[in-house]
């Protein structure tokens, strides 16, 4: 066994995964850390695993991978001792869609150790598995307002695979994570791969946003060609805005925020023709720290929003889960 397989676990037997076009399958990869603003990527990958029948590929050895001193695992202390370890995992599934199509999944941590043997590992994977295409999910904190449609950034090698309105304009020097890695790394060695990074809200970038990952996963369905379920998602978000817009109102300083929010965005899309930047030049704005700031101190005085039982988590409601497919 080589060191790159030795770093995960293959189930035995293997899931059933080819499709009834005979097209290998779509991989989506959502890794918790760095690019999960709003919780977008936990929730979506989360929602997708148990709106969906999924099956467990392969494990990855999260010990060769994790730096548990910089993220703590979580542990229950009862009473008079400890009854529970929140372990991390990384696992790749098998997946199948609302019709019927098998894709895969690889959802969890965040790798903090060995990312060019990790993303070997995974595309060596891929490879065996004859993935057609990748799919990466991000999000990133933007200064938006909650009020607007969220924006997203479509990126690929491929420039055939990245929606016009979806490019980003211009050079940028960004801190990597392990899904942009994979994504070049995969196309260098010639396989179709691209990713979405949706705008999640400065302020609301440490609490659960499920508008944001409702928002990646019609853009997978789109790119992935497949039929997710998204209503639950969609209810959730919009349980989470009235609960913001229920904290805003009376509340002339946070409004003032948003309204400061509101005109920058509405400046930039009515500029956008023109290749505007997002703060509009003619105007003296707070900047996002500062507005994102004021907004997150105003929430933690608040508590946060619940985003309800089917925000990618599960419940023992009545709900019939087709219902929410």
């Amino acid at each position: 066994m080589d060191e790159k397989s030795s770093m995960y676990e293959l189930e035995f037997p293997a899931p059933q995964i080819s499709s009834h076009d005979g097209l290998g399958p779509v991989l989506v990869h959502g890794l918790e850390g760095f690019s999960d603003a709003g919780h977008a990527v936990k929730l979506a990958t989360t929602h997708l695993r148990e709106a969906l029948e999924s099956e467990l590929v392969a494990s990855f050895d999260v010990d060769e991978l994790i730096d548990y001193r910089s993220r703590r695992p979580q542990m229950t202390f009862k009473a008079d001792h400890f009854s529970d370890y929140d372990a991390p995992e990384l696992n790749l599934y098998a997946v199948k869609d609302n019709a019927g199509t098998p894709f895969l999944l690889l959802s969890g941590m965040e790798p903090d150790l060995r990312w060019e043997k990790f993303t070997t590992a995974v595309r060596l994977l891929a490879e065996q598995l004859g993935v057609r295409r990748t799919i990466g999910l991000g999000s990133i904190p933007m200064a938006i307002p909650h009020t607007r449609p969220l924006g997203v950034t479509a990126h690929s090698s491929n420039k055939d695979l990245v929606p016009e309105d979806q490019s980003w304009s211009g050079e940028l020097q960004v801190p990597g994570s392990v899904s942009s890695l994979l994504e070049l790394r995969m196309a260098q060695h010639g396989h179709e791969s691209m990713g979405f990074s949706v705008h999640v809200p400065h302020y609301l970038a440490q609490t659960d946003y499920p508008s944001a990952a409702e928002t990646l996963l019609e853009n997978v369905s789109t790119a992935g060609g497949l039929d997710l379920p998204l209503v639950a998602l969609g209810q959730a978000a919009a349980r989470v805005k009235e609960q913001v817009d229920e904290h805003i109102t009376g509340n002339e300083e946070v409004q003032s925020v948003v309204h400061a929010l509101e005109r920058q965005y509405d400046t930039y899309v009515a500029a956008r023709e023109q290749q505007s930047t997002l703060l509009a030049k003619d105007q003296d704005l707070p900047s996002g720290d500062e507005l994102g700031a004021e907004f997150e101190k105003f929430l933690a005085e608040q508590g946060g929003f619940d985003a309800g039982p089917e925000a990618g988590t599960n419940n023992d409601s009545d709900t019939d889960p087709d219902d929410l497919r």
